[in-house]
């Protein structure tokens, strides 16, 4: 019993720590790093230390390379008097790690003074794009996963004829977290089936509730672009009265998916299932390819036999059919609404 529960307790001790994230609130928007402790372990632990005692806090990104470099963390930039030593803080702490093969778009990467490099410390810099010059020269220690364009952003600061910036951009807090699990892809059927989606159109809401048994891999995604706002701001771009309502096109969006939402988009293989297309059955459109799904879907308006087993139902409406019939009836130029029909946000709900 005694070598068992040692082995136990061992096992603990030697598992991996789960990996980390950190989130850097600035006046300019918020951005999500992936930190890789694995590849840098002493310059993320530095970094993690200095986030918990706020040393980041009131710091601004000093310097910039437009759509190139950003750079920030010195604590010097706390005190706008001292300008004129901005990128000279905090540095000479850290001992250098391994150094990465390749400097892509949103690495983030430890400062170091030119010539000397056991000098890094609280500094960090972030590549905006990919910066094929930079490669093997300076150790990553962490990779932008969400919010690369706040970044980009704060690129465009306004700096002076020495590249430090004229106006101040502050990080405001950054946090250390656990990096969240992907949403619903680890969900079993029964996980999935307790799911439903309201969606807010300028006709009113439409709930539907799933066929996890009939189609996991479409509701898992159908979810997963729903939780990161894909189909926000979209329109109905399609109304065949008797036959379908059709919306979340990328190409109706209001505004452009964010690079987060864009990983998500892709084809998605065919779940040709034994589900009748009937008033209120929620369906993957496609083009001519059985696996070019995407993100767009339509609602049965009446029944249409010519769709079943050529595309993939997924769900069905289970409250707001008058909301669909309203969009039926709608004003439109051959199959497109003359007046903007809109898919405000899709909202997931347990049931």
């Amino acid at each position: 019993m005694i070598t068992a529960l040692f082995f136990w307790i061992l096992a603990i001790l030697q598992a991996p720590a789960p990996p980390k994230q950190a989130v850097v609130e600035t006046t300019a928007g918020t951005f999500v790093i992936d930190l890789a402790s694995d590849q840098a372990p002493a310059t993320t632990a530095y970094f993690m230390k200095m986030a918990a005692e706020g040393g980041y806090t009131g710091t601004i990104f000093h310097k910039m390379i437009k759509f190139g470099i950003v750079q920030g963390g010195d604590p010097l930039t706390k005190d706008p008097a001292k300008r004129a030593q901005y990128g000279t803080g905090g540095l000479n702490v850290l001992k250098d790690e391994a150094r990465a093969a390749k400097m892509t778009r949103g690495s983030v990467a430890a400062v170091t003074i030119p010539g000397k490099a056991d000098s890094a410390g609280q500094q960090f810099f972030i590549a905006v794009v990919d910066q094929p010059g930079l490669d093997g020269k300076y150790t990553v220690f962490g990779h932008v996963a969400e919010g690369i364009e706040v970044v980009q952003k704060i690129s465009e600061t306004p700096v002076d004829d020495k590249g430090v910036a004229t106006a101040r951009v502050e990080i405001t807090r950054v946090s250390v977290r656990e990096k969240p699990p992907e949403p619903f892809v680890n969900d079993t059927v029964q996980d999935l089936a307790g799911y439903r989606a309201v969606l807010d159109t300028s006709a009113g809401p439409i709930a539907i509730e799933f066929f996890p048994d009939k189609a996991p891999a479409h509701v898992r995604q159908f979810l997963r672009l729903a939780q990161a706002g894909v189909y926000d701001g979209m329109a109905v771009h399609r109304v065949a009265p008797g036959f379908v309502i059709q919306t979340g096109a990328v190409n109706t969006r209001s505004a452009p998916l964010t690079e987060t939402q864009q990983k998500l988009v892709h084809n998605m293989s065919p779940e040709f299932n034994d589900v009748k297309h009937v008033k209120g059955i929620v369906s993957m459109a496609r083009g001519d390819a059985p696996d070019s799904a995407t993100t767009s879907f339509f609602i049965c308006t009446g029944t249409s036999t010519a769709l079943d087993g050529q595309y993939t139902a997924f769900g069905r409406v289970v409250s707001g059919i008058e909301a669909v019939d309203a969009i039926e009836k709608s004003p439109r130029d051959g199959e497109t609404p003359t007046t903007r029909i809109e898919l405000k946000s899709v909202r997931i709900e347990k049931k």
